[in-house]
């Protein structure tokens, strides 16, 4: 029978392509992981890697046992955490993972509310971009997290939170003389953020309606902050895309010559709680999401009233 140990040798040497590897991360001689994986073999009949080179290929059998070693891992560490849930409230860790632009949405004010409630507690919020939180997630790195939709895996928890309506911004008042098309859009001098993120919500919901039109989504300047993509926008010499909530966070940064106007059709960026399914949560952790949920609608309620259409130089407070 596979024991945990053997699992966990197994899903390291999967990820890492190396017994060597794989013997590094987890602190064990190299022999030792070999042997777990023999046993492991042993045990389920069926060879799991071969060797190539230096380096090991899964074989079809190793594919099929990943997602349930995964799962198995994940629940015996859930388990562990239902176990330190008790006092968890009071002392020790949240890990919660985080979207991209989270350090706008969210910044210090969801952490300072929780560490004010329980002055014991350690926060940890991890993420550079949703695809990265979705696995560290699968993998039992973390209990939840707040991500970008669309999220396409049946073994997690979906709940959304948040719709964030896309606008067009620019310095040019001729351009936002009515809702943007996915046509104009096609042929706008665009600069974007998230450059090193090919598959960024935003972008890749922008591409999928302008290639709708018959039209190639194309940008003139790639960045990775939001902020950039404002001065650039600000100058005219391009234009951007950018969610209301963002807008509203960014307030009095935002120049008061840059103006907006909706989008045809209407696109959103879209924001939802995740945790793998059947997940019991520890109280630290179901303190965070309501935190986040209360501070993510907050903001949707002030970005409802910031207006979707703004003139170029008029203030909006």
């Amino acid at each position: 029978m596979a024991t945990v140990h053997q699992l966990r040798v197994f899903l390291a040497a999967y990820e890492l392509g190396s017994l060597t590897a794989a013997a590094a991360r987890l602190g064990y001689a190299q022999p030792s992981v070999s042997e777990q994986v023999r046993l492991l073999e042993r045990s389920l009949g069926a060879r799991l890697f071969e060797r190539v080179g230096r380096g090991l290929v899964p074989t079809e059998a190793a594919h099929a046992l990943r997602p349930h070693a995964e799962r198995t891992i994940g629940a015996i560490e859930q388990a562990a955490s239902a176990v330190r849930s008790v006092n968890q409230l009071e002392s020790g860790t949240i890990r919660f993972g985080v979207f991209g632009a989270s350090r706008l949405y969210l910044g210090s004010t969801v952490v300072l509310e929780l560490l004010r409630r329980h002055p014991g507690v350690r926060v940890e919020l991890v993420g550079r971009h949703s695809t990265d939180v979705i696995d560290q997630l699968r993998r039992g790195r973390m209990e939840a997290a707040a991500i970008a939709l669309p999220v396409d895996d049946s073994t997690l928890d979906v709940h959304p939170v948040m719709n964030d309506e896309l606008v067009y911004v620019s310095a040019h008042a001729d351009r936002l003389t009515g809702p943007v098309t996915a046509t104009a859009l096609g042929r706008a001098p665009l600069v974007l953020a998230w450059a090193s993120w090919a598959n960024d919500p935003t972008r890749t919901g922008l591409a999928t309606a302008v290639e709708a039109a018959g039209q190639t989504l194309q940008t003139r300047v790639e960045v990775e902050d939001v902020e950039t993509t404002l001065e650039i926008a600000a100058s005219g010499e391009a234009d951007t895309v950018m969610a209301l909530g963002m807008l509203h966070l960014l307030g009095a940064s935002v120049p008061a010559h840059l103006g907006w106007a909706p989008l045809r059709p209407r696109l959103f960026d879209r924001f939802a709680i995740v945790h793998r399914q059947g997940a019991v949560l520890s109280p630290a952790t179901s303190l965070m999401i309501e935190l986040v949920t209360e501070r993510l609608l907050a903001i949707d309620r002030a970005a409802r009233g910031l207006g979707r259409t703004r003139v170029p130089g008029q203030r909006s407070d």
